[in-house]
């Protein structure tokens, strides 16, 4: 994907109120310079979210929560990057750069997006000529709104039936290929790789159809469902079908519904239950778990109640356990045998469904259930089995009140952990800067107080002047600072959510966000003077590491084995001090 121009971004995010942009959806409340809410990403009674006017960032205390403007929407308007950037683009007078924009969809990825969309109208005009795919859709009950709603098609049976149509030329005889439409035989021959099968198409998150599933109409007429292959526009780990009907359904989508097939899903819908996505002929991957709490803080995986069910439920576990932050719930369904979610909405009804997902397991009674399967719990050696195969497991789950939790149930069922807890000693409580709602005040050093005063006021740069004499310094946190100085000099005005957001995925970004959420008294021309004055002494810093290092040449080869110029340096050195 094309990367939007920093100068861009920066002007964006300086311009763009983030107070605005929050509180058009957020309810925030004034305090002292800041503003509180209760955080909207997590469950909570007291506000622990924050969001500040002067450095154009928010942080909740609670679960961790933290950005800018575009981030904020990201998280909470599920969009794309690219599309939160032109909302702000659109509030604030900007016109995204057009080349960044024909970047993300040019060439052969905008031919691309065409040849697969091109397939799809094809596939439904042969539903319209086709009396037995109707037939098929119209015993399964599915009408023609939820036809529509879904892109429905059907593939002709013969070999050629879309490439006759659409494989007009070599070119684009070859992009249907690479998407994964067309099969290759050992001669070289291409030939349709969807044939007599109903079609379903999968839409990413924009709306764009990217690939499809084929259905047999009859049980016996080969592989029940037929996939797209991994292509560069599908990649089956990171997409869910039906995500883009249900956030079409939903302004804000209250849970989720993992089932297995894509008929599952359309007989959801048709039922009233238009909440229902399913994965792609795979296993629940971290990217599906990932997805599905971007979309929806409560989830249910629905499953077959079988062995192969359980077994997906607890992949499904594994990749939902170590994204489960506070606020969040997961549960499991598993239907009576020889019941999918299809035949149990159309006995049940909507009502039916919803009673039964009522009564689904949460993923904590999951999790001790399957792990403690074959376990006697009656004898110490069965206590210690469950705690070996819980406890890699625990140490996944982010810091919180469900960790503490999940940490505790074990305890409550095995006795591991109490001998620790008891023998712990009491901790001091952490000291408290003012007006911080309670975050405690990080260790001060020099060069965290130089790198907190740049994420304070990022203009405050302009007063370091290059060469950075207090680079040479070998102390933690030197490439940072010296990093951060050149950044904010490179891209004046750059706001702190602008340079939080420089540092974004970095193992850097967890310190900085503490740092930038400190408060300095005083204004700009203190808040300079204290960052010179914390300069000058890493400065001091770096002359004194110089007279150590030319001390040590001397005590192992003696004054006469220092050159010229080291005998001159050690004097300035001396006379400077």
């Amino acid at each position: 994907m094309a990367r939007i121009p920093d100068a861009f971004i920066d002007d964006l995010l300086a311009r763009t109120d983030i107070v605005e942009v929050v509180g058009s959806r957020v309810p925030l409340k004034r305090q002292g310079r800041e503003y509180s809410a209760r955080c909207p990403f997590h469950d909570e009674r007291s506000p622990s979210f924050t969001v500040s006017p002067t450095k154009q960032f928010y942080h909740c205390f609670g679960c961790g929560a933290h950005g800018t403007a575009i981030s904020f929407l990201m998280n909470y308007d599920r969009l794309e990057f690219l599309d939160a950037v032109e909302e702000l683009a659109k509030r604030v007078g900007l016109e995204v750069p057009r080349d960044t924009r024909q970047r993300n969809e040019s060439g052969e990825s905008r031919e691309l997006y065409a040849a697969v969309e091109a397939a799809a109208h094809f596939f439904q005009q042969q539903l319209q000529a086709s009396a037995k795919a109707k037939a098929y859709l119209e015993r399964r009950g599915v009408d023609a709104e939820n036809r529509a709603r879904f892109g429905i098609g059907y593939a002709p049976e013969g070999w050629e039936g879309l490439k006759s149509a659409l494989g007009t030329d070599a070119r684009r005889l070859a992009l249907l290929e690479k998407v994964g439409l067309f099969s290759r035989n050992d001669s070289g021959r291409v030939y349709d790789k969807f044939r007599d099968r109903v079609m379903f198409p999968i839409h990413d998150r924009r709306g764009r159809v990217i690939a499809f599933g084929g259905r047999v109409l009859e049980k016996d007429d080969g592989p029940k469902y037929l996939n797209s292959p991994e292509t560069v526009l599908f990649h089956k780990g990171r997409e869910l079908y039906g995500l883009w009907q249900v956030r079409q359904a939903h302004a804000k989508i209250p849970r989720l519904i993992v089932v297995e097939g894509y008929m599952d899903v359309v007989a959801l819908f048709q039922y009233g239950v238009n909440t229902a996505v399913a994965t792609l002929g795979t296993a629940t991957t971290p990217d599906h778990a990932e997805l599905l709490f971007r979309n929806a803080a409560d989830v249910f995986f629905c499953f077959d109640g079988d062995r192969a069910g359980r077994g997906a439920a607890w992949k499904a576990l594994e990749s939902v356990l170590p994204r489960m932050r506070d606020g969040r719930q997961t549960f499991f369904l598993f239907l009576p045998e020889g019941e999918d979610p299809d035949t149990i909405v159309r006995k049940e009804g909507a009502a039916g469904f919803d009673a039964r997902l009522a009564q689904a397991m949460p993923l904590s009674e999951f999790f001790y259930n399957e792990l403690s399967k074959d376990v006697n719990l009656a004898g110490m050696e069965g206590k210690a089995r469950l705690a070996e195969r819980a406890k890699p497991l625990l140490a996944g789950i982010p810091d919180g009140a469900f960790r503490d939790l999940m940490l505790q149930r074990l305890t409550e069922m095995t006795g591991v952990g109490q001998r620790a807890a008891a023998a712990e000693p009491a901790r001091p409580a952490p000291s408290v800067r003012p007006g911080r709602g309670g975050a405690p005040a990080p260790k001060r050093s020099l060069v965290r107080t130089a790198i907190a005063l740049l994420l304070q006021k990022p203009a405050l740069a302009a007063a370091i002047e290059p060469p950075y004499l207090f680079g040479a310094l070998r102390q933690p946190g030197i490439p940072l600072l010296v990093e951060l100085v050149s950044l904010a000099r490179e891209r004046p005005g750059i706001t702190t959510g602008a340079v939080l957001e420089h540092f974004a995925g970095r193992e850097e970004e967890a310190a900085l966000q503490k740092l930038a959420l400190q408060v300095f008294p005083g204004d700009e021309s203190g808040w300079r003077a204290e960052l010179l004055d914390a300069l000058a002494q890493l400065d001091r810093q770096v002359r004194q590491q110089r007279v150590e290092e030319l001390q040590a040449r001397i005590n192992e080869v003696g004054m006469s084995g220092l050159s010229a110029d080291e005998k001159a340096e050690l004097r300035d050195l001396h006379a400077s001090r």
